[in-house]
């Protein structure tokens, strides 16, 4: 937690200091838990050992003005290594109106849906996890209109490939932020720099029906296990799981055509602390692993307490250490 903010979107790499170094959205509590999408920053923290303590040492991508894709907000921040670089992709988004001081609500007014409509994938490249960070100036993937991706791009889940390339999955919709919300996948050519191409014309996740929209996931983190991708993500209403904001596993050999597991569960809101006691977390989101020595070693998502979903009085990025073997 941090005095003052709230927190969101952990994402954690050992840097070439030996040291980690988490990546993460904050915004201030002077405005309300909603207004990520009008006010959020990526910051980064560091800590001697991946459980934390992290401490606070820098914005990272601090908004710079209007004009650009990410002029106002810099939020859902991946980072990745691509040989001795570092990569940190996130969402950025720019409005035409005052940034929000006070805790009006943005949702209910229509601010929000305006900021939300223009989010996209950005990219930020360093030669050192302290930086500087050079932005790419424009969108690394634009919507599409008339597609099933017409929305937005956003949620960025990156995954460097032996040749170089990087497979990318996202976030859209049709329309606008009402369900379903969708998952697609592009790969750039020629190194992350791109161009990046999409590897399907239609999204690789959709589970709703006619008859049920409400029933679609988001927050994916994907990564590459050898010799298929595997992914975890938030099953939004949980008719996939069977847990509202509950956690889905899936593997792919070619990043398209996916399979679910069997078990289909990854992780519940139930969490079970170091004494013994359990909690339901009111959210439980932008699951993140850490990877030592090609195994995953440690959960980290961004939760918070209160008495249901999004019903947050304080939020925080937890981390939870990982059985030997995996998830």
């Amino acid at each position: 937690m941090m005095e003052g903010y709230w927190i969101w979107d952990p994402s954690v790499i050992k840097g070439e200091d030996g040291r980690y170094h988490m990546f993460a959205s904050r915004w201030s509590k002077e405005v309300g838990f909603g207004n990520w999408v009008t006010n959020s920053e990526i910051v980064r923290a560091v800590s001697d050992t991946p459980v934390g303590p992290y401490t606070f040492v820098e914005t990272v991508l601090p908004a710079r003005g209007g004009p650009y894709f990410d002029g106002r907000v810099t939020h859902n921040p991946r980072i990745t290594k691509y040989g001795k670089q570092y990569l940190l992709y996130y969402m950025g988004t720019t409005y035409d109106f005052a940034i929000p001081d006070n805790k009006d609500d943005v949702w209910a007014d229509g601010r929000a849906q305006r900021a939300w409509m223009n989010k996209r994938i950005g990219l930020a490249v360093a030669d050192k996890i302290t930086g500087p960070w050079k932005r790419v100036d424009t969108p690394v993937i634009q919507p599409r209109k008339g597609k099933w991706d017409a929305s937005i791009t956003s949620n960025p889940s990156p995954v460097v490939k032996p040749d170089g390339n990087v497979y990318l999955m996202y976030k859209s919709s049709s329309k606008d932020h009402h369900p379903p919300l969708l998952l697609g996948a592009a790969q750039s050519k020629g190194g992350y720099n791109g161009p990046y191409e999409r590897l399907s014309d239609e999204p690789v996740f959709a589970f709703h029906s006619k008859e049920n929209m409400d029933n679609d996931v988001e927050d994916p983190f994907v990564w590459w296990a050898g010799n298929r991708f595997e992914l975890i993500m938030k099953d939004r209403f949980g008719h996939i799981c069977g847990e509202e904001g509950g956690g889905i596993h899936a593997s792919s050999r070619d990043g398209i055509k996916w399979q679910l597991s069997s078990p289909v569960k990854a992780y519940s809101r139930q969490v079970k602390w170091t004494d013994g006691s359990t909690t339901r977390q009111a959210n439980f989101e932008r699951p993140f692993l850490l990877f030592e020595q090609g195994v995953p070693t440690h959960l980290f998502a961004a939760t918070g307490s209160g008495p249901g979903l999004y019903q947050v009085d304080k939020t925080w990025n937890m981390v939870i250490p990982l059985r030997h073997g995996g998830i």
